[in-house]
């Protein structure tokens, strides 16, 4: 790309409002959380408008799909559009590959589901607002524990095609040592599987207690309902993949159970939380949030604020935007932020702080289409945790 083309080269106007792209997965197998990403934008978008604010922001949509291809064709066009900061993409795999890009020519990133081990390592302007596996995955192990003491026999399962799913699942196994439990059968799956027999019926020969799965929601969602209706009756904890109410109707009344650590209660009682709370009701008949839209209102907050902080100080007059995107990341690094999900804030390396994360029972009304993720232990971070 050319100097004189190159939008990062350019003055921004004094008064003009700043762009945000975001890159969701809006199509492909990753589109159950998309949706959930552009809902918590959207209202995050109306309700920070209605605020005073300093310097206006506009959000512009692009569809990163459920590959890396996608992410990446996403991430150079916003770009070339000259957003100031980007939101995305929705797969920690997709992050991988899209953000060296971002990184090659200074444009901050807030990644709002991406929880895999080092992606604010690929470089000084990614970040994340979603806590990495490795603090949250092991706290719902605890809790099967708990509940199961005597729990020996441990099957694990994962989809090996997905880097979120087999770098969760090397944390949960590591958590599984820990605590002394060697699991009895380890079944490799892939993302496009649906017909999960064979790896079940070898598991159930080993007679597991737990189940831990480390997948997406549709095959996730499938997987549970198939173990169930294969005979399993033990308890299932499942990882970040499967923290969506869209496994819902894709395992129905055989989600009943299911334990998850999560990032995100719908349960705080701040006032920001219950404001998220009642806009997503009111756009979504009632419906009680998830994690990942609370994330995508998290990322879109974040940003928003550092931007309104930095033009009240003058610290986008007369500069270019390869500049303002350079003290945007300062400001983002720099402060901190009362979400739907807690306090939170940064380390220096764009890795999230938060205080409190959360175990949840999926519970599934009588009808078996739809249920909620009940909150059942509340866990403050660990000791040494980023």
């Amino acid at each position: 790309m050319g100097r004189s083309s190159d939008p990062a080269a350019k003055t921004l106007p004094s008064s003009a409002p700043l762009r945000l792209g975001a890159a969701l997965a809006l199509t492909g197998n990753a589109n159950v959380y998309g949706q959930d990403q552009r809902m918590g934008l959207g209202l995050a978008r109306q309700w920070f408008k209605a605020k005073p604010q300093t310097r206006p922001v506009q959000l512009q949509l692009e569809d990163g799909a459920s590959d890396e291809p996608s992410a990446i064709a996403a991430f150079n066009l916003l770009i070339r559009r000259g957003v100031v900061a980007l939101i995305g993409p929705t797969l920690s795999q997709q992050a991988f590959a899209a953000d060296p890009i971002a990184q090659r020519q200074g444009v901050p990133v807030v990644a709002p589901s991406n929880t895999a081990s080092g992606i604010p390592q690929i470089g000084s302007f990614i970040s994340r607002v979603s806590a990495q596996s490795s603090v949250i995955a092991p706290l719902s192990i605890d809790e099967a524990l708990r509940r199961e003491p005597s729990t020996e026999r441990v099957a694990v399962f994962f989809a090996q095609d997905d880097a979120y799913s087999t770098a969760e699942t090397a944390i949960f196994q590591k958590a599984l040592a820990a605590r002394k439990l060697k699991p009895v059968s380890v079944q490799r799956t892939q993302l496009a599987d649906n017909d999960f027999q064979n790896p079940i019926t070898a598991a159930l020969q080993q007679r597991p207690q737990l189940v831990v799965i480390s997948a997406q929601a549709v095959d996730g969602g499938n997987l549970i309902r198939q173990l169930r209706e294969l005979g399993y009756r033990g308890q299932i904890v499942v990882g970040n993949g499967l923290n969506t109410p869209n496994i819902y109707p894709i395992c129905q009344r055989w989600c009943d159970g299911v334990l998850i650590a999560q990032a995100y209660s719908p349960e705080l009682n701040t006032p920001i939380n219950r404001t998220f709370r009642r806009v997503f009701a009111e756009a979504n008949k009632g419906r009680i949030p998830g994690q990942i839209a609370a994330q995508a209102w998290s990322a879109y907050q974040v940003l928003f604020e550092a931007i309104q902080r930095l033009q009240a100080r003058g610290g986008l007059e007369g500069v270019t935007l390869g500049e303002a995107r350079k003290r945007l990341m300062q400001e983002l690094l720099a402060g901190h932020y009362d979400t739907p999900l807690g306090p939170i804030h940064f380390r220096s390396d764009g890795e999230v702080v938060q205080e409190r994360f959360y175990v949840a029972e999926v519970r599934m009304d009588a009808s078996g289409r739809s249920g909620q993720f009940t909150l059942v232990r509340e866990q403050d971070r660990p000791e040494g945790g980023p």
